[in-house]
């Protein structure tokens, strides 16, 4: 799988930062006591768990940031499945640097695979339709960007990065609008001719009305699949019509048998496990 590479702008401040917390006050006091300043070593980091891998670069980058000497060998790139055992990267370099960016490089990484294995979980289950699993803004505050590449290292797309992505008219905007005619218009009303429009809906009625409207997408929100489908079918191709709420392994497939467009889920950044990795003996 080939993925952009994430550019070291968004994640060389996050791992000194995450370094400072481990080295801020007096240093790794346990292994510059315990381990000589010459002494090189190698090791490779192996999964303990099935998953999928990403956030490479950045494990690189904690350990680079401790000493530029160190080198890391990727033996299974972001993207790719692991298994348990599988080595994903070998390591070299001085021990020292090895064993203090140690924790940070696996936060990172454990927690980005994380990501990245709950997607492509997902993903899996909605094989076969048409329906492609995006991510949200519900994300680890200063990581979003990190945890939006994790999910298209899972197979899955980005839904918005940030509020100027896109109008996204929710049920609050349309409670305090006064419903949602008065929403969409005042929203078509300020948005540029570049900016695509999407208006979330809880019934069939408020989708009736949303469309004799003109939207560029419709966001169906917590629909049963019966009611997926006859929403599909009002929409007839005139918007792109997204699914979301109580989406798991276990539900996604009659969602995405409902032929929607797409399957937005929260949880995949907010609260997916990190997956084990660990850093070994060579």
């Amino acid at each position: 799988m080939s993925l952009n590479p994430l550019s070291p702008l968004l994640y060389e401040p996050l791992v000194r930062m995450a370094l400072l917390e481990d080295l801020g006050r007096a240093g790794d006091i346990t292994t510059y006591a315990i381990v000589p300043a010459e002494q090189r070593a190698s090791l490779k980091l192996r999964a303990r768990q099935h998953g999928v891998i990403a956030g490479l670069d950045v494990a690189r980058c904690a350990f680079q940031a401790v000493s530029p000497d160190v080198r890391l060998e990727v033996v299974r790139p972001d993207g790719s499945a692991a298994a348990p055992g599988d080595t994903i990267a070998t390591i070299s370099g001085p021990a020292r640097a090895l064993l203090t960016g140690e924790r940070v490089a696996l936060n990172f990484l454990c927690r980005l695979s994380g990501v990245a294995s709950a997607t492509a979980s997902l993903v899996a289950a909605v094989k076969g339709t048409k329906a492609q699993i995006v991510c949200t803004r519900k994300t680890t505050p200063g990581l979003r960007a990190l945890e939006k590449y994790a999910v298209r290292a899972g197979g899955g797309g980005n839904h918005r990065f940030g509020l100027d992505d896109a109008v996204l008219i929710k049920d609050n905007h349309i409670a305090i609008a006064g419903g949602i005619k008065a929403a969409i218009t005042r929203a078509k009303a300020h948005a540029g001719h570049l900016v695509k429009i999407e208006v979330e809906v809880d019934t069939l009625a408020q989708l009736e009305q949303a469309l004799t409207l003109g939207v560029d997408a419709v966001l169906l929100d917590n629909m049963t699949p019966a009611e997926l489908e006859t929403a599909v079918g009002m929409i007839g191709g005139k918007a792109i019509a997204e699914a979301s709420g109580r989406i798991n392994v276990e539900t996604a497939p009659a969602i995405a048998a409902a032929g929607v467009d797409l399957i937005s889920v929260g949880w995949i950044t907010h609260s997916s496990a990190a997956l084990d990795i660990g850093l070994d003996e060579a």
